[in-house]
């Protein structure tokens, strides 16, 4: 008879789990990819956009709409998703970005466009902190910087790649087919995780009684008042000194209603029983510093991301193509020094090796203002390729290392607050390196202009060559203001975090 031994029955479970886990990982990627090209996809379609719905005054609002959805709505999904799941806090967000995105093709005008992206980055905060989560879920400690580095290499790509793709699609066919490539994709990446999928159930309660607990409850007035919160704080920073000066009623107004929103949070979330944010997530030193490090990650990221291509273009004189070139050196180094990070952090730490990448990359942007003016395209070239480098040192084990303090029932919100740092540490970012640049110009020119209107005059052949020494010491002065960024993050983390990240065992 064909009697099956229990081992040949193993064998058989593992080769179909590990077949189960590709497929997840491969809707995993895809789904990364599409959070990471919706974030820069629409920026060089925005002249056809505005040619046919028009908004001009208010296109901004097609970027800053999509990233305030994204990051306020990343705590409250953390938090879902370690009271229900993964899987479902998953398939709800890709189906609303879905919808977004053909709601977003079929938009009549520019506020119902926005509109829709705001739909979009609803779903969109699913895509980033669920993913990031399950990537801990799904591997032992030892190999989760695999696939870290995948996903860490697609973020990287699909956000160089997403102005040139949005150019190409907006040219030789539709701007509308910029979010109808996101139908396939998603639905692709769907079907993967509804079929492949499969979390194991977990207790709500303890002891015999677990199976008859009570459903766990969600705070809904915490998620409304962070949602409230968020948008109010955010959209001061995103939209001080553009669309309205700093000191001006209504910048004073969103500041202080979001201070109060604020105190609100506070009062809510320290009531409820099941908050938002928990309190464990600042009272944890290892947390904490993660958040805070991170958070000054997001900030330096606008340096390179934002004033490069402009310092490119403007000062050393390259076309489009070859400034973008320029700044996507960094994504070729980053994901192989990521992947590297964990034969450094196996023998010096977790705390040690960001500590080294850090202080690496402070010094590399520290030397961006004393490359000779106006300099040759591989000058840059080669501090950014250097600062991919030494930036996948210290993300990768800081996002690896807090995921491995955390048990099942903590890591989506531990995630979660990880990446709504760094988010928030991007938003304010550009708010305030924006100022610095245009305060800068405006010195160095006599209080005329600020830099958009400098680089587009610039383009037009109309710039004196004084400005194009104002715009070179504008971005020099944003390249310190990112050092000391980095300068900052090193701090907390030899300060705050632990020598020894409290590992929990797999």
């Amino acid at each position: 008879m064909g009697s099956t031994t229990p081992a040949t029955r193993d064998e058989a479970t593992e080769r179909a789990g590990t077949r189960h886990r590709g497929a997840v990982v491969a809707a995993l990627m895809l789904a990364m990819a599409l959070a990471a090209l919706d974030s820069t996809i629409v920026s060089t379609a925005v002249p056809q956009i505005v040619g046919d719905l028009g908004g001009f005054s208010v296109f901004s609002w097609l970027f800053s709409g999509y990233l305030l959805a994204v990051t306020v709505t990343l705590p409250v999904y953390g938090k879902l998703s370690d009271t229900f799941g993964r899987k479902p806090v998953l398939v709800v967000g890709a189906a609303v970005f879905l919808l977004g995105s053909l709601l977003c093709a079929v938009a009549w005008n520019m506020g119902a466009l926005i509109a829709f992206r705001i739909v979009q980055g609803l779903g969109g905060g699913a895509l980033q902190g669920t993913v990031q989560t399950l990537a801990a879920d799904l591997y032992p400690l030892k190999d989760r910087p695999r696939i870290q580095s995948k996903l860490s290499t697609v973020w990287a790509v699909s956000a160089v790649a997403g102005p040139g793709l949005g150019g190409v699609l907006a040219a030789y066919a539709d701007w509308r087919w910029i979010f109808l490539v996101n139908l396939p994709i998603g639905a692709v990446a769907l079907w993967l995780i509804v079929r492949h999928l499969h979390e194991p159930q977990r207790e709500t309660g303890g002891g015999a009684g677990a199976a008859s607990a009570p459903r766990a409850r969600v705070d809904w007035a915490g998620a409304l008042a962070v949602f409230a919160c968020g948008g109010v704080l955010l959209t001061a920073l995103v939209q001080g000194g553009v669309a309205w000066p700093w000191l001006s009623a209504p910048s004073l107004a969103l500041f202080g209603t979001g201070l109060a929103l604020v105190a609100v949070v506070v009062v809510v979330e320290r009531r409820a029983a099941e908050p938002i944010i928990p309190g464990w997530v600042w009272r944890r030193r290892t947390i904490a510093a993660v958040n805070l490090a991170l958070g000054a990650l997001g900030l330096l990221m606008v340096a390179p991301t934002v004033f490069l291509p402009t310092y490119a273009q403007s000062v050393l004189g390259l076309a489009p193509v070859a400034a973008g070139f320029v700044l996507s050196v960094w994504t070729l180094s980053w994901p192989v020094s990521a992947a590297f990070s964990q034969h450094v952090y196996r023998r010096i730490g977790f705390r040690d090796t960001a500590l080294l990448g850090i202080g690496t990359a402070a010094l590399i942007l520290f030397a961006f203002p004393f490359l000779p003016y106006p300099g040759a395209a591989w000058q840059p070239a080669l501090l950014m390729l250097l600062l991919g480098a030494a930036l996948g040192l210290f993300q990768l084990p800081l996002i690896v290392g807090v995921q491995s303090t955390v048990g099942w029932a903590e890591r989506g919100t531990t995630t979660a607050s990880v990446l709504f740092c760094r988010q928030t540490g991007q938003t304010v970012g550009a708010s305030v390196f924006g100022a610095v640049a245009n305060g800068v110009l405006a010195s160095r020119l006599g209080g005329a202009g600020d830099l958009d209107s400098v680089t587009r005059a610039w383009d037009a052949g109309t710039a004196p060559e004084a400005a194009r020494h104002a715009i070179a010491d504008a971005v020099h002065a944003v390249y310190l203001g990112a050092a000391c960024a980095a300068a900052l993050a090193f701090l907390v983390l030899l300060c705050v975090a632990p020598r020894r990240f409290p590992v929990l065992g797999d």
